[in-house]
C-alpha cells in the first residue's frame, strides 16, 4: 500500500496537535479510505462485506461491473467493479469498494459521505456526473444476492 505525503502529514499532525498543542483529538479509524495504487487501482472505505455481515443483520449489497466509455471506443476489454454495502434496516452506507481507474480519488469522496452518515437514499437522490465512473455509485438501484 502506498501512503501519500498528505496522508502521512495528516496522520502525524493529529497526534502532534494532541501532544504538543494541548488540543486533544480522537482519530476515528473506521472509515479511512485506502487505495492500492496498482493497475488497476483497488480502493475501499468502511466495512468489508464480511465485517458488515458479522456486525449487521440485514446487509444489502449493490454491485456494478462496466466498461468505461473510453474503453468501448478503443476496444479495450478493461472493466471497473464497484460494490456498495448498506444496512437494510437504517439505509446507512456501511462500505464502498472499487477496482478500476481513479479508485483513490473516488474513495476519498465517498469517505467524506460515509463519515457524515450518508444513506442509500442520499446516494440515490444525487445526480451523477456523466460520463464518469463515480456516477455508478449513485445509480446502483437493484440489490444483488449476497
Amino acid at each position: 500500500m502506498v501512503l501519500s505525503i498528505a496522508n502521512l502529514h495528516h496522520n502525524v499532525a493529529i497526534p502532534a496537535k494532541s501532544l504538543f498543542n494541548d488540543e486533544p483529538c480522537k482519530i476515528d479509524y473506521s472509515n479511512i479510505a485506502t487505495t492500492v495504487f496498482c493497475q488497476p487501482n483497488i480502493g475501499t472505505v468502511g466495512l468489508t462485506e464480511e465485517q458488515a455481515k458479522s456486525e449487521y443483520k440485514n446487509v444489502v449489497k449493490y454491485c456494478s461491473t462496466f466498461r468505461a466509455m473510453k474503453h468501448t471506443i478503443s476496444g479495450s476489454q478493461e472493466k471497473t467493479l464497484m460494490k456498495l454495502l448498506v444496512d437494510g434496516d437504517t439505509d446507512k452506507i456501511l462500505g464502498a469498494h472499487m477496482v478500476g481507474p481513479d479508485a483513490g480519488e473516488i474513495m476519498q469522496g465517498l469517505a467524506i459521505a460515509i463519515t457524515a452518515g450518508a444513506t442509500k437514499t442520499d446516494f440515490d437522490s444525487t445526480i451523477g456526473i456523466h460520463p464518469t465512473a463515480a456516477e455508478e455509485f449513485v445509480t446502483m438501484r437493484e440489490p444483488v444476492p449476497s
